[in-house]
């Protein structure tokens, strides 16, 4: 299976839209997909119709049954989204007090990779929305994935939250000995407006080679797909967003992947 990380500590950047429209688009190419809301918010689980709030199996069963010493059972937590290819593990607001209830805990950085494991015979790829916070959530999401996906809306404030984030990542990544594939994607991006311009600029100039050369515009298709509960790529696939998208999947990601690593399915 392969699993990447779609990441940033600033929220409203397109992380959660990024991962559904990616997601959209790899179930569209017959590839078994699992998307993961590791985020306590809920928002990719409330983009498909679920409550975080409901006291339903999710991630935080998984951490649960793992503070127990028992290996997580995923199965009862998989949610179908009602498109083919495409399920969904849903998050729970219980997520956000994990840190507090975990604290030293040892073992808890790979529950969802150990998740993750166990579920390779059932899943092509697995996308994982993460929080915008650094804790043990986070810490699950570097130890699982192979690539990690920053979404970056090409506005200043945001470059000052990527430029905490790598920093902080990077140090975690060090102290984990991890090595992880970045992936920099400038989203929101207004062609009429300087500032986005001149945002876009600096973050390639800043941090090439990671920043991927094209970038994801503003498309108000992605809020009506959003409140409709439909991936975009479905709902509308021959939107702007959807097109950027696909190049993306096309130019940096897929690529990435080694042939024999990739899913019979393609």
């Amino acid at each position: 299976m392969n699993v990447w990380s779609v990441a940033n500590q600033k929220g409203g950047v397109g992380k959660t839209t990024t991962t559904v429209t990616l997601g959209g688009i790899l179930a569209q190419r017959g590839l078994r997909t699992l998307l993961v809301d590791l985020d306590p918010h809920g928002s990719l689980t409330s983009y498909f119709g679920h409550d975080p709030d409901a006291s339903t199996p999710s991630v935080y069963t998984l951490f649960d049954q793992a503070k127990t010493g028992a290996a997580p059972e995923p199965a009862a937590a998989i949610t179908a989204t009602g498109f083919e290819n495409l399920s969904f593990l849903p998050a729970s607001m219980a997520l956000a007090t994990l840190d507090r209830q975990l604290g030293a805990r040892g073992g808890m950085g790979l529950v969802l990779s150990r998740t993750l494991q166990r579920l390779g015979d059932q899943f092509d790829f697995a996308l994982i929305d993460c929080p915008p916070v650094l804790g043990v959530l986070m810490v699950n999401a570097l130890a699982a994935c192979q690539r990690l996906v920053v979404p970056v809306q090409t506005e200043f404030l945001a470059l000052k939250g990527l430029e905490r984030m790598i920093r902080t990542l990077n140090m975690i990544m060090r102290a984990k000995k991890i090595e992880l594939p970045t992936t920099i994607v400038p989203t929101m991006f207004d062609s009429a407006t300087w500032s986005c311009i001149e945002t876009l600029q600096v973050l390639r100039r800043r941090y090439k080679p990671d920043v991927w050369r094209s970038e994801v515009p503003v498309d108000n298709q992605f809020r009506e797909a959003s409140r409709a509960g439909i991936p975009l790529s479905i709902a509308n696939p021959g939107s702007a967003g959807v097109a950027a998208y696909l190049r993306l999947l096309d130019e940096i990601l897929l690529p990435s992947i080694e042939p024999q690593a990739r899913s019979v399915h393609a």
